[in-house]
């Protein structure tokens, strides 16, 4: 059975749009594209080395894909695109896209169950990255093994969040966390059933 991973670069209020670049994501005027670039320090390059570093199959949105799908495929190798571009990469559209970057797969229906299936298959890990829609699906159908956060130190104000409006309520647990010499909090959690609340009195 795969484990199930998101792996999302975040500021500290939310947001988890266009991490990379100005031109990355600028879906709904949002003009903070490559806010995690200023921060970056060889803490990170080693954990996304310790993210990416063994076999990883792709589980992306439509959108997310076509990003990385402009960018990858000629990135330099120092840039760390091979796992990347090697990954079989699954697409989750009800649309169409043409899928030039591959090796690719389209789930073009009921997501969560399609994914259910995917995760009772052999192979390697699914690594989920962007798809930010995607992601709440994901939540909604109890599919997530463990978050993978780089909060940043940073607020944005605006821009697509990963725990959006609608996120299923729950509790998460710390199963590791570190934090770089600029100030990211790199952390994984684990879905740790619902979310319980009480009283101090």
């Amino acid at each position: 059975m795969r484990k199930l991973l998101v792996n999302t670069f975040l500021s500290l209020d939310g947001v988890m749009q266009a991490p990379g670049g100005p031109e990355e994501d600028d879906e709904g005027g949002f003009g903070f594209g490559g806010w995690t670039a200023p921060l970056w320090d060889e803490d990170l390059d080693r954990a996304m080395g310790e993210t990416m570093g063994h076999p990883f199959d792709l589980l992306l949105g439509r959108r997310t894909y076509e990003i990385f799908a402009g960018f990858w495929p000629t990135a330099p190798d120092e840039a760390g695109g091979k796992p990347l571009n090697d990954a079989t990469k699954f697409v989750v559209s009800r649309s169409s896209p043409s899928l030039d970057w591959g090796p690719a797969e389209l789930i073009d229906r009921d997501a969560t169950k399609a994914v259910a299936q995917l995760k009772e298959e052999d192979g390697p890990e699914l690594h989920v990255y962007g798809s930010g829609n995607l992601v709440q699906t994901l939540m909604r159908g109890g599919l997530i093994d463990e978050y993978r956060l780089m909060t940043f130190p940073v607020t944005i104000g605006t821009g697509k969040r990963l725990f959006a409006a609608g996120t299923v309520p729950g509790t998460l647990r710390l199963a590791e966390s570190s934090i770089s010499k600029n100030g990211v909090v790199v952390a994984r959690y684990e879905p740790a059933g619902e979310l319980a609340t009480s009283s101090f009195s």
